[in-house]
């Protein structure tokens, strides 16, 4: 697979959230716990099943608009309704800088205050709830892993403002390491749908939709040309639905989400191409307890070949805390295949920044970048 991580195109992904004066501009610019339902169709988008116009039709009466009070001036990016009582669906990034007031438009005009419940900087996801409100229309959370390489889809939220707006595009491929900077300035790396649907700043948080509108991913990011020019040139990534899904339903079950933990630290600039390198193991972790040691090279994870550390970084953050992986393991010319239970941390903010500088061992939001 072709990673999205090299220092010039990491450079040059933007978060979609419409003016960020933080981290994401070096780019540029008590609730009782709920379930995550689906809802049924309405009548309008039944009668135009499987078009474009369909799934804007179910989806857009769940897709709202959210501005951030920043330090600095405000942002705004997208969001997708969980629940009818107000869980709403975002990126982290939107919502990261805030320092004030969150403001969420609906489809239908009406403006909610609203408190973060909780956030997942390792996937650049959160929750948040709605303040007065009952009787949404909760999303219908598809399945990304049914989705094929050439299949439309649709992407409704507010580019650079623009509310309810609905584009659309196809799946351009899948397994996509995507690779952008977090608001405390660690590296935010997941494995990403990749789409041609024109994707902008203001969408970040909103949802990417098949024809029958269900969720099938939450855009994220987007990547650009050479130039200083920030919009879509046509290369979109989106969160994968299943990802974001066990987020979200634990950040309403408990306020905190997981992420899986290997713990290893890895050279980023010794295993390009070639495999992720380890260069170092934490005692006691899943990967010391595999049997994997400083040296090693991990050239797969399943099936999935790994070309660098990033690829290591989004594949393994691609499974559920406690999952078995088996990783194939390089060693002087010769493979062994290891197999790795998972542990689990809390996902919360890195306690210390890069500050922009390279670094031989990355910090990752899945710890160094698996640990802590």
């Amino acid at each position: 697979m072709t990673g999205i991580v090299t220092a010039a195109l990491i450079a040059g992904l933007v978060g979609g959230g419409a003016g960020f004066g933080g981290a994401y501009a070096l780019l540029e610019d008590d609730s009782p716990a709920s379930t995550l339902l689906t809802s049924p169709a309405s009548p309008a988008a039944a009668a135009t099943a499987g078009t474009v116009a369909g799934a804007a039709a179910t989806a857009t009466p769940s897709t709202v608009d959210i501005r951030v009070t920043l330090a600095q001036g405000t942002a705004e990016g997208s969001g997708v309704v969980l629940t009818a009582d107000g869980a709403v669906l975002t990126n982290n990034h939107v919502v990261a800088g805030s320092t004030g007031d969150i403001t969420v438009t609906l489809a239908d005009g009406s403006t909610h205050a609203a408190t973060v419940v909780g956030t997942s900087p390792s996937y650049d996801l959160a929750v948040l709830q709605l303040q007065g409100v009952s009787g949404l229309t909760p999303a219908v959370l598809g399945n990304s892993a049914d989705l094929q390489v050439g299949q439309q889809v649709v992407a409704i939220g507010s580019p650079q403002g623009l509310t309810g707006t609905v584009t659309t595009g196809i799946v351009s491929a899948f397994d996509r390491t995507v690779a952008v900077q977090g608001e405390d300035g660690s590296a935010v790396v997941y494995n990403g749908l990749q789409t041609d649907t024109p994707i902008n700043q203001g969408n970040s948080g909103g949802p990417l939709v098949d024809l029958q509108g269900r969720v099938v991913g939450i855009n994220s990011a987007i990547a650009t040309g050479s130039s200083q020019s920030t919009g879509s040139i046509g290369l979109g990534f989106a969160i994968p639905v299943d990802q974001a899904k066990r987020v979200a339903q634990e950040i309403l079950d408990s306020g905190t989400a997981t992420k899986p933990v290997l713990g290893v630290q890895g050279n980023a600039a010794a295993s390009s191409g070639g495999g992720a390198q380890i260069a170092a193991v934490e005692p006691g972790s899943a990967a010391a307890q595999a049997g994997l040691a400083a040296g090693d090279v991990v050239t797969k994870v399943g099936d999935a070949r790994v070309e660098d550390f990033a690829d290591l970084v989004a594949r393994i953050g691609a499974q559920t805390p406690g999952d078995t992986v088996t990783l194939t393991v390089g060693e002087g010319g010769s493979e062994r295949t290891v197999e790795v239970t998972l542990g689990s941390a809390p996902d919360r903010a890195a306690s210390t920044s890069s500050g922009g500088q390279a670094q031989t061992v990355p910090q990752t939001p899945f710890g160094s970048p698996f640990g802590n």
